[in-house]
């Protein structure tokens, strides 16, 4: 018989579209509390609801089971999903008709998330809060639009959409990834403005956002701001504690970037940046590929005694979306027939 266990901080990566017996047994490790889905864990619609069933039924708290279902370039399962615009395009039809937009990106955020919570997923990691400065190549459509105040009134909209689906929302990547040229999967980016300058533009979204207590999760990005702090936000007290726990009153989960992403390499190996992240302020880290790697994470949090603080642990468990519709029942229902109708309306 399960004992029940809160969800451990790790969140991991599996390889293929079916779990091996490695992975079966770390997904049970009790630092481990989720699993990120990526294309290759996709091949239809049933396989991958049948891979997260499986997941589901491993521990007696279910594991929480997370995508990238953003839209546009960022879409990971597509066959059998309803093809998502990217965001940039809700930012253009706002441009034209604000009502509209909103409309449509509630729309949108519901679409995404109920298609999801069909095949078991509890969280898809959107919506991104980025400015599109026209700097970054890494998020450029993927963000809203380049005013803040704008992205913080779309998002808002999309996010009223996936809670309406019963998902949770999870804002990325704070304080801010658009006016960053390099790509942090690849390289170190090094943001040099000032605190001020940033508060004053990058964090905006994700100060309305807090204010408003809409946004269940944040995931912090592996920029270096090196006028306010030489360590990557995700790795420091100051942006994750003083400013978002503090200042911002921000009260859900912090979720690291990947600790797998080269940026990530300056915080030493993976278990340190695990570690790390984890005594800045980070709730869950991700590692999105690599078994070794992962399993090497939970033995050295076991050797340091690592436990998550109870609020973590509950901040965690409250993303966790329960069962949902049958995708069966859904597409013979009139609300996602409208919605992708809707959805299609929107010019890439």
């Amino acid at each position: 018989m399960k004992s029940r266990q809160a969800l451990g901080p790790i969140m991991i990566g599996v390889e293929g579209a079916e779990l091996s017996a490695q992975e079966r047994e770390l997904l049970r490790h009790p630092q481990v509390g989720g699993v990120i889905l990526f294309t290759r864990n996709f091949e239809s619609a049933a396989q991958v609801a049948a891979l997260n069933a499986e997941i589901h039924a491993l521990r007696d708290t279910e594991l929480l089971i997370a995508v990238d279902q953003e839209g546009g370039r960022v879409q990971r399962f597509r066959d059998g999903f309803t093809r998502l615009p990217p965001i940039a395009t809700l930012g253009r039809v706002y441009d034209e008709s604000p009502e509209r937009a909103l409309v449509l990106a509630e729309t949108a955020g519901w679409l995404m998330a109920i298609e999801l919570r069909c095949v078991g997923i509890d969280i898809s990691f959107a919506p991104v809060l980025d400015l599109d400065r026209g700097v970054s190549g890494v998020i450029g459509d993927r963000a809203f639009h380049s005013d803040p105040e704008t992205i913080a009134i779309l998002a808002g909209a999309y996010v009223r959409g996936m809670h309406r689906a019963g998902m949770a929302a999870t804002g990325k990547h704070y304080p801010g990834h658009g006016s960053v040229a390099a790509d942090s999967h690849l390289e170190l980016p090094v943001d040099p403005r000032s605190f001020e300058r940033i508060v004053a533009e990058d964090l905006i979204p994700f100060a309305r956002m807090a204010e408003e207590n809409t946004l269940d999760a944040v995931m912090a990005s592996h920029v270096r701001y090196l006028a306010v702090d030489e360590r990557l936000a995700g790795f420091s007290p100051f942006w994750l504690q003083e400013v978002l726990r503090k200042q911002l009153g921000f009260t859900g989960v912090i979720f690291s970037d990947d600790l797998l992403m080269e940026a990530a390499v300056v915080a030493g190996d993976v278990p340190a940046r695990a570690e790390a992240a984890l005594a800045a302020g980070c709730d869950m880290v991700l590692i999105c590929r690599g078994l070794k790697e992962a399993a090497a994470t939970a033995e050295q949090l076991d050797r340091s005694g690592w436990h998550s603080p109870l609020q973590s642990q509950e901040r965690i468990m409250r993303l966790g979306a329960g069962s949902s519709i049958r995708y069966r029942d859904l597409i013979a229902g009139t609300a996602w027939q409208e919605a992708v109708r809707a959805v299609s309306t929107i010019s890439v």
